[in-house]
């Protein structure tokens, strides 16, 4: 997931409850889903008709100026909170407050077969978005930011992800003008080709995949008592937004008496570490991430298991990031989250 804040979200037990209340197609429309699948599933068994070799992997970092921000800002009379959202640079105060920790460089990783390139993966730590709730379906900046590289590179298959970007937007630099939608897309470009200029290259000997099991506890507040959730969702006066949470608040405690657990894989190519973190993580993790393993290329990826929402760092919570409405889990996550990150990458003691 890139986190597309006009996309669907995709929750069939939820939606299955909303639709019992009257409220079909609310989260997203399931028979569009299906025929999307269908596509994909139809692209990849085509796919394997056409196998390319790799037999040297590429990996890089480009500094990126002035698109990501932390949501964290500092108010004149000195209290915190996390309220500078993806389009807030229209907003003197927002434009003006600290840029906050980020994680400055875009990364690369590309796939050779010897020295003609097959693919190059980016990632960079942001929210995607510059104009949004308006119903657009668009890649927005990042997918514009891709489309230059694919243009300079036509032979080479070029894909961008989201990283661990659940407190970082553009929202200091972005004021949701179209002027600056392509500015943030020219920003993100650059800091692809400085990437891409910057990589080194090797052989490709050593595969490895690890995965490891993360265990997070749902909210435990009185608002997200099963029964509460289930008025909610009866209430037909209720706003839709609110009947919609409690839908997806059902469901995932549905699942997780299934499955308790959430799977963090991490794909070891040689020097490279390719690590699926869940939901919104705090940029923060991506950071202590690469701090676990400073012999290795770390590569971060945001957005795997969503149902948790926001996964804030202890220091986030300690100034007062706890019980967001976009947030499912209790406070406290940190050490189960460096835990199995730990895991993942390999990097145990």
């Amino acid at each position: 997931s890139v986190h597309q804040h006009d996309a669907p979200v995709v929750d069939h037990g939820a939606q299955e409850l909303l639709d019992q209340v009257g409220m079909a197609k609310e989260l997203f429309d399931p028979g569009f889903h299906a025929q999307a699948l269908q596509r994909v599933c139809q692209a990849l068994r085509k796919s394997l008709a056409r196998p390319l070799p790799v037999t040297h992997l590429g990996w890089g970092q480009g500094l990126v100026h002035q698109v990501a921000s932390n949501r964290r800002v500092r108010w004149p009379d000195g209290r915190v909170d996390f309220s500078r959202g993806s389009g807030s640079g229209g907003n003197p105060f927002y434009r003006s407050a600290a840029q906050g920790l980020i994680d400055p460089w875009l990364k690369t990783l590309s796939f050779w077969n010897h020295h003609q390139p097959v693919l190059v993966l980016y990632t960079y730590a942001t929210h995607p978005m510059s104009i949004y709730g308006q119903g657009e379906v668009s890649a927005d900046f990042p997918g514009l930011a891709r489309r230059m590289r694919q243009k300079d590179q036509p032979e080479v298959f070029q894909i961008y992800a989201s990283g661990c970007s659940g407190d970082v937007t553009a929202g200091k630099y972005n004021d949701r003008s179209p002027k600056m939608r392509q500015l943030l897309a020219q920003r993100l470009y650059q800091g692809m080709v400085r990437a891409w200029q910057a990589t080194r290259r090797t052989q490709l000997e050593q595969i490895g995949f690890r995965v490891a099991r993360l265990r997070l506890r749902f909210r435990q507040d009185e608002p997200f008592a099963p029964e509460r959730l289930r008025q909610v969702l009866k209430q037909k006066k209720a706003p839709a937004r609110q009947r919609i949470l409690a839908a997806m608040s059902l469901s995932t405690l549905h699942r997780l008496a299934q499955v308790p657990t959430i799977e963090m894989p991490c794909v070891h190519l040689g020097p490279v570490r390719l690590v699926l973190f869940p939901a919104e993580s705090f940029v923060g993790y991506q950071l202590m991430a690469q701090q676990m393993a400073p012999e290795k290329f770390v590569m971060c990826l945001g957005y795997g298991e969503c149902w948790p929402g926001y996964l804030p760092t202890r220091a986030a919570e300690r100034e007062g990031f706890v019980y967001h409405s976009w947030q499912w889990i209790e406070p406290g996550v940190e050490p189960a989250m460096l835990q199995a990150v730990r895991e993942a990458l390999g990097a145990e003691g």
